[in-house]
């Protein structure tokens, strides 16, 4: 990696039940300011927003009184790609806005987790994918609580582990105990950020 990256901004991303959370927090403990991209969503999904009113336009079945039914909303986008894309048509330039409204108000280093490479953050940060084969990932999300069919479509509407290593900076490899990813990322850091 060259040292026109920038080390005080992180992007971490991978699937879901790859292990973002787990290095997000190893982060946080080396003094990183983190950004959780799909927090961000639900708050541009608040009522009154200008991608609710988008989306009641789109799925008026799924808004009542202003509110975004997001488990049925998704539900209906992770079965169907096109309605993937149109949903983050509407959400991801207002949660990569967002992002960048919050970073530029933070002094010091700043670690922002993505779910998805379609979301367009600057090049020069420093990228670092989590992966880990789709069982291991379904079993994860399923046990924090998640509904093993929902897990599987969204799972499924997801990149693949290739592309995240494509758009990484680092890659880590994370089949196994996520306290030996964490490790890693702990010599990373203390490596590469000063």
């Amino acid at each position: 990696m060259g040292s026109d990256v920038p080390t005080s901004k992180v992007l971490i991303g991978g699937g879901i039940g790859s292990g973002k959370s787990t290095l997000l927090r190893v982060l946080e403990e080396r003094g990183f300011h983190p950004i959780v991209a799909d927090a961000v969503g639900a708050e541009v999904l608040a009522p009154g927003t200008q991608a609710t009113r988008a989306v009641e336009k789109l799925w008026p079945d799924h808004v009542a009184n202003g509110v975004v039914d997001r488990a049925a909303l998704a539900k209906v986008v992770f079965a169907d790609a096109d309605a993937l894309r149109a949903l983050e048509a509407v959400t991801h330039p207002a949660i990569v806005a967002e992002i960048e409204n919050r970073v530029a108000g933070i002094d010091g280093d700043v670690v922002v987790e993505i779910p998805l490479l379609r979301m367009n953050f600057p090049d020069r940060w420093l990228r670092i994918a989590v992966v880990a084969d789709k069982d291991v990932r379904i079993d994860r999300a399923v046990q924090r609580g998640g509904d093993r069919a929902d897990v599987q479509r969204r799972v499924a509407a997801q990149v693949s582990d290739e592309e995240w290593r494509r758009w990484a900076d680092v890659v880590i490899d994370n089949n196994g105990d996520p306290e030996v990813a964490a490790d890693r990322v702990r010599v990373i850091v203390d490596e590469m950020v000063p």
